[in-house]
């Protein structure tokens, strides 16, 4: 049994990791205990907000709970002083906030502190200023949790009732959804537009093939052609045949000084940017990896230590602690040259911004990536690399590169016409932050020869190009972070829940790109939102909110009004709706019988799809199979031929369930044998030779392919295979990214134009 000096200093931290770090820095005087996150909470099956006395919330400590706030209780009884050290944002407010209510603390005998970093110092700097509990920032935790409460509990039901039973509505999870179900709307309905370009390889006059420069066609006498100038192939004919014939003659040069600077160090939402595009985590991974390297990580002889600063933040600031920290490793690691006389400071644009806050950051600069790498896993490792790598880089010196634009005349003896060709190069003179982002950044780029202007060029080669618009890509969760930041939508602490959420309620999934696209019921609920309830997916209503929970942590408003305000519209709409809009309304008439009761046959939404039946329901249970569903199973056959069960020799019989179409015993239930679908590409193995290529799906639901012999044979690709050999190294080609077909093989940069 813990014995508890009635002269120790409790300290009560979320997680025991974090409790295990602080403990390292503290005498013996205090004892470091974990509350395992919140101790109380609104109930789970019932709304728990009275809101007829003031929206009052209905806290409950989880009966999970109850071992620990006991465990808690008793230490707390004994100790000369409690200090509340959760986290420094709202949440970590109201957990604070929570423990006091759940073990009945008083106020005297609490303290609160806070902390950017787990790190001896700041730890010390925080216990010697202390404070009271910020009630503002336990009020705006409060009210999101009240109105998000609120929303859910009222508007999820209506979604039963009217589509189907299971689904949910979110304030922030239904405009997430909206972007993503009106970005594919974009898609679907865009046409793509043919243009050209021309591009023409010269060299100077009398020089070998070294002095060859690529140049664009960019005007038609004197007027610019602008991006879709050229429209189609006469028109490209036309330029052609007149450049096939021309002379050419430098008319003018460009020169001048680009002063590249850095970006500032990561905020959360830069942070889930970055290490989604860069690393391919998920903003949910991202943030799991991220408070590992913030609670502590041992480092071998220094033990447990908080490697990055909190990662819950929207500041640009960084302390001036680590400002000299960073200069002193620039200085020892790349040379005096490399750093700056006086630290860079960015000012941050994010409207409510925690200015006291930190960005995120190494908390100890000196504390290089590969100095402690034998202590990361693989993904700890290169997370840290990427935040070490964004801090230092944002206070070196500026790159400074070269930049070259050339105009070239094209002209004909007998001809008025001229045409101009634009050819840019550029060259790092001093490559200053990019020494750290070199592998990222060519060191030049189209190297011009040395040119003068009326100086004569030859024609080697003309290469006409016809081009596509694309339409607008989908968003990655980078993009869509970056979206909903833009609009104000959300805060740190919500992206990465927000976008799991829309996932894991089936209403977004991933494509082989990783990108978000909607499933069919985000499409029919998030229509359903816009059309009925269009208040709560509105962007501009939706960033006002957040601004009014920012003036609720500033003290500027009180919470109770501004949940009312939104509400009693809210609830009085959600009443006219449910009377208003019909189940049947969304529902599909076929316009053909039932062949069992002669009713109408009519599509609904079931927990794996839509499905057809009766309309007579429950009186008739007809159901059938959509007729998409039928053509894909015609195709899965097709692929797959008749199987026969290998343990009771029944056909197997192509099913359906939570996780999509599995081919099942038709003996069910006598016999349970179910099988998985292969998605067959009719490409044998190239590592084994015997298994074919299929498509498969990671563990985090990323779409791979790979051989359908495994665990025999691990031969895998990321990207879907052509079927094509590469003609350098005979690895297979994979489909890639902007229409490129290229080399599957790391070592092989072979790469071609996708002709479809």
């Amino acid at each position: 049994m813990l014995h508890v000096s009635c002269f120790m200093k409790l300290v009560i931290v979320e997680s025991p990791t974090k409790a295990k770090t602080i403990s390292k820095f503290l005498g013996k005087g205090f004892i470091v205990k974990s509350s395992f996150g919140h101790v109380r909470d609104l109930p789970q099956k019932e709304m728990g907000i009275d809101i007829k006395n003031n929206f009052t919330p209905e806290y409950i400590i989880p009966s999970k709970a109850l071992p620990k706030v006991d465990e808690l209780k008793k230490i707390a009884q004994k100790a000369e002083k409690i200090i509340l050290a959760t986290d420094e944002d709202r949440e970590g407010e109201a957990i604070s906030w929570h423990l006091q209510e759940a073990l009945n603390l008083s106020e005297k005998n609490i303290e609160r502190i806070v902390f950017h970093e787990i790190t001896k110092t700041a730890i010390e700097k925080a216990l010697d200023n202390p404070r009271s509990i910020d009630l503002n920032l336990v009020d705006a935790q409060q009210a999101r949790r009240v109105l998000d409460r609120l929303v859910g509990y009222e508007l999820s039901p209506f979604l039963w009732k009217k589509i189907r039973r299971g689904l949910s509505a979110g304030r922030v999870q239904s405009v997430a959804l909206r972007l993503i179900v009106e970005r594919e709307k974009e898609i679907k309905a865009f046409k793509p537009e043919e243009y050209w370009n021309i591009i023409a390889n010269l060299k100077k006059q009398k020089t070998d093939s070294a002095s060859v420069f690529e140049a664009k066609v960019s005007k038609e006498n004197g007027k610019a052609f602008g991006k879709m100038g050229i429209k189609n192939q006469a028109q490209a004919d036309k330029i052609k045949d007149f450049l096939d014939k021309a002379d050419f003659e430098i008319a003018s040069i460009s020169k001048k000084e680009i002063q590249k600077n850095p970006l500032p160090p990561y905020t959360t939402s830069t942070l889930q940017q970055d290490a989604n595009s860069k690393l391919g985590y998920s903003a949910k991974q991202t943030m799991s990896i991220a408070q590992k390297l913030y609670e502590g990580i041992n480092i071998g002889s220094a033990g447990h230590v908080g490697l990055i600063t909190y990662m819950r933040t929207d500041s640009l600031n960084l302390s001036m602690e680590s400002l000299i920290s960073a200069r002193k490793k620039i200085e020892k690691s790349f040379g005096e040259k490399y750093s700056l006389a006086s630290p860079r400071f960015f000012k941050n644009k994010s409207k409510g911004a925690q200015e006291a806050h930190e960005a995120i950051r190494p908390t100890f600069p000196e504390h290089d990536p590969e100095s402690i790498k034998e202590y990361l896993d693989s993904k700890q490792y290169r997370l840290y690399k990427l935040i070490w790598q964004r801090m230092i880089a944002s206070q070196m010196a500026s790159a400074i590169l070269d930049s070259v634009a050339v105009d070239i005349s094209a002209l004909q003896k007998n001809s008025p016409d001229i045409y101009t060709l634009r050819a840019n190069g550029s060259t790092i003179r001093f490559d200053g932050y990019l020494k750290i982002y070199g592998d990222k950044m060519p060191v030049s780029e189209n190297i011009l020869p040395e040119l003068e202007e009326k100086e004569k060029a030859d024609l080697v080669e003309i290469k006409p190009e016809q081009k596509f618009t694309t339409p607008p890509a989908r968003y990655s969760e980078a993009a869509l972070i970056k979206t909903m930041e833009e609009f104000g939508i959300g805060r740190p602490s919500t992206y990465a829940p927000t976008i799991s959420t829309i996932i894991d309620r089936k209403y977004v999934d991933k494509d082989e790109n990783r990108k978000l696209f909607p499933l069919e019921i985000g499409f029919v609920v998030s229509d359903l939102l816009v059309e009925h309830f269009s208040q709560i997916v509105d962007y501009k209503f939706t960033a006002k909110m957040e601004e009014d929970l920012d003036e609720i942590a500033e003290g500027k408003k009180e919470w109770v009004p501004v949940i009312k305000d939104f509400y009693v519209p809210f609830h009085k709409n959600l009443k006219e709706k449910t009377k208003e809009v019909t189940k049947e309304s969304f529902q599909e008439k076929l316009g053909t019988s039932c062949p069992e009761c002669g009713g109408d046959l009519i599509v609904k939404f079931g927990r794996f799809g839509k499905f057809v039946a009766c309309s007579n329901y429950p009186n008739c249970k007809h159901t059938e199979k959509t007729e998409d569903e039928k053509k894909i199973e015609e195709k899965i056959e097709k692929e797959n031929g008749k199987e026969a069960c290998e343990l009771c020799g029944a056909p197997m019989a192509i099913k359906r369930g939570k996780f999509g179409m599995f081919l099942g015993c038709s003996n069910y239930p006598n016999c349970k044998n179910i099988k998985k679908i292969e998605n067959k590409t009719g490409i044998n193995c190239p590592k084994c030779t015997v298994g074919e290529i299929v498509e498969r799906k990671s563990k985090r639901g990323r779409i791979f392919y790979g051989c359908n012999t495994y665990p025999k044979c691990d031969f895998a690709l990321w990207n879907k295979p052509t079927g094509e050999k590469c003609p350098q190294c005979q690895s297979l080609l994979v489909f890639g990214a902007k229409n490129k077909i290229r080399c599957s093989s790391k070592e092989c940069k072979f790469e071609k134009e996708n002709p479809s």
